[in-house]
């Protein structure tokens, strides 16, 4: 590969804008083409981000300059999507998550490889300088050995803001698959792969009514589980519990917090590519009676802030350097097998082994990776 590498987009829905924004300023990638389902929309998103050419998904494969096909088409379609543009001789980075079952995903990337292909998967939020950061001072030893993790999303639910929110209660949604790749691609990012897991769920509502946009006071059906509470055990012996609601009156979003041998540390919201870092180490005397004393140390936020979009800048760069990508295929394979077997336990009430794991510990990003440098 030698740059600028040419992209093509594939389903320009509300998520584009940003992507197209972010590719749009990093100058070893190139957009060149975007597709859509609906052609007038394509043409619409071409305009408004300078894009030389726009029209279907076939136009995005057949285009002779794109080497990337990034997939931001809704989830049911992800497999369908990116298995097309590998049979076409194109990489691909993927909008989370890779699919909605192991069968298709498992063989998307046996395709890929057997092709020679990267296939490169969201959330790329873990490449972010927030995360980075303080996955480096993990690395190098501020609460000592990782024992356990808490990682709380709850909110009322995007039925409160989003005017056609149906799909995110539907099969292949909720909160498990719609929130859970951020918090679990990075508990496994940091802990390794997960071993086993145990949940419970359930729904406030069997029915939900729209509450803003055109379609305000219409109602669609509850189809999965809109809070869970999930253990996972890792091969590390780490373990962790994660909160995921879409039913809670108390938001609370992006609590992240790792806990050590020798203290705790505070992690920024696993949807966003920044935010504050916090440790603290374990109290050594207290008086009787004498909480919440703990002085907590702020960690120096290190790297460029950017957005989504970063992770497949990373694996074009990788393909280039011939080195691993930090957001790959089998990660987000990983994190899928673990939501489902999350979704399994929740209806059977068992605790289920998890059948994958990840075959070489998630790459760090160096400090100094920029991504408004030309290096292609």
């Amino acid at each position: 590969m030698s740059g600028p590498i040419g992209i093509g987009v594939i389903g320009v829905g509300v998520i584009s804008d940003t992507y197209l924004e972010n590719l749009g300023s990093f100058p070893d990638v190139e957009v060149l083409i975007v597709g859509d389902l609906l052609l007038d929309r394509a043409e619409s998103q071409a305009k408004k981000h300078n894009i030389p050419a726009h029209g279907s998904a076939a136009d995005v494969l057949a285009h002779p300059g794109v080497q990337v096909v990034v997939n931001l088409t809704i989830p049911a379609a992800h497999i369908e999507v990116s298995s097309a543009a590998i049979a076409a001789g194109k990489h691909v980075w993927s909008e989370k998550p890779i699919g909605l079952d192991r069968d298709g995903a498992a063989q998307l990337l046996k395709d890929a490889a057997a092709k020679g292909l990267r296939v490169g998967q969201a959330p790329d939020t873990v490449l972010g300088p927030g995360f980075q950061s303080a996955k480096r001072a993990i690395q190098a030893g501020v609460i000592g050995e990782p024992m356990f993790a808490s990682t709380t999303f709850q909110t009322v639910g995007p039925d409160l803001w989003h005017p056609d929110p149906a799909f995110l209660f539907a099969n292949g949604a909720g909160p498990l698959l719609d929130m859970g790749p951020y918090y679990f691609t990075g508990l496994v990012s940091l802990l390794g792969s997960v071993d086993r897991v145990a949940a419970v769920g359930r729904k406030k509502l069997e029915e939900r009514v729209i509450r803003s946009g055109p379609k305000a006071g219409e109602t669609f059906p509850v189809e999965v589980p809109t809070s869970l509470q999930v253990i996972a055990g890792f091969e590390s012996g780490a373990q962790s519990a994660s909160l995921l609601s879409f039913d809670s009156a108390l938001e609370r979003h992006g609590v992240f917090e790792i806990h050590g041998t020798e203290g705790s540390i505070i992690i920024p919201d696993p949807n966003m590519f920044e935010g504050r870092i916090q440790y603290v180490k374990a109290q050594t005397k207290l008086a009787d009676g004498d909480w919440g004393g703990q002085e907590f140390i702020d960690i120096e936020q290190e790297g460029v802030v950017t957005g989504r979009g970063l992770g497949l800048l990373d694996m074009v760069r990788a393909i280039a350097e011939d080195r691993p990508h930090v957001a790959t295929g089998e990660l987000g394979y990983h994190v899928l097998d673990v939501m489902l077997s999350a979704q399994e336990s929740a209806a059977s009430g068992e605790f289920l082994k998890v059948a994958s794991s990840i075959s070489a510990p998630v790459p760090t990003v160096p400090v100094d990776f920029d991504p408004f440098a030309s290096t292609l």
